[in-house]
Order: structure tokens, then sequence, then C-alpha cells
């Protein structure tokens, strides 16, 4: 291996391992159509620490950390949402990491 090529791959391993965290706001058709459970499902599926809740104002507010590439398809499922949801808008904020050690429906 020469030396550009295992700092290239050192540099894009290293990148994927890059811990992100979000703070997100969904709102739509989101509450009473099982959205946290599935949420919940699909964050240990991708290996996303954190958590989900209900909103008073009907919304769902999420606080995820895990892996770029993780995180990526994790968001792009919150677009999409449980069967019986319908999402209108998803809304990103990037935080630090707060040291989830697991994912939990909070109520």
């Amino acid at each position: 291996m020469h030396p550009e090529t295992s700092v290239s791959f050192f540099y894009t391993f290293t990148q994927k391992l890059q811990m992100t965290a979000y703070q997100i706001h969904i709102t739509g058709k989101v509450q009473g159509v099982w959205f946290r459970k599935y949420t919940q499902e699909k964050a240990l599926q991708f290996g996303i620490k954190g958590c989900v809740r209900n909103q008073p104002d009907g919304s769902v507010y999420v606080e995820a950390e895990g892996e770029h590439a993780a995180m990526d398809d994790f968001v792009r499922w919150l677009h999409k949402g449980s069967p019986l949801s319908e999402v209108k808008d998803v809304q990103i904020q990037s935080v630090e990491p707060a040291g989830y050690t697991g994912f939990e429906i909070k109520r």
C-alpha cells in the first residue's frame, strides 16, 4: 500500500466512525400511529442512541446520536416514518453528542 493510499483509507475510515448528534423535530400525523415505537426499532437497527417523545403540539421530538452513515439512514427513515404516519416536515439541528447508552421512548 502506498503512503497516500493508507492516509486516504485512514481518513475515510475514521470519518465514517465520527459521531453525529441531532435534535430532530417531526411534524405531521406522527402521534397515535406508533411513530415512537417504530422510531425506537429503527434506531436500534441502525445502532443509534438517544430518545423519542411526543410533544404537546402533536409533533415528535427525537434526540439521536451515532455514526455518520447510520445517522443518514435513520434521518431518511424519519422522513417516511411508521406505516400509518404522514410526515409533513423534519427539522434537524446538529448538537454535541450527549453520550446516550441506549434508545428510549420518553413520555
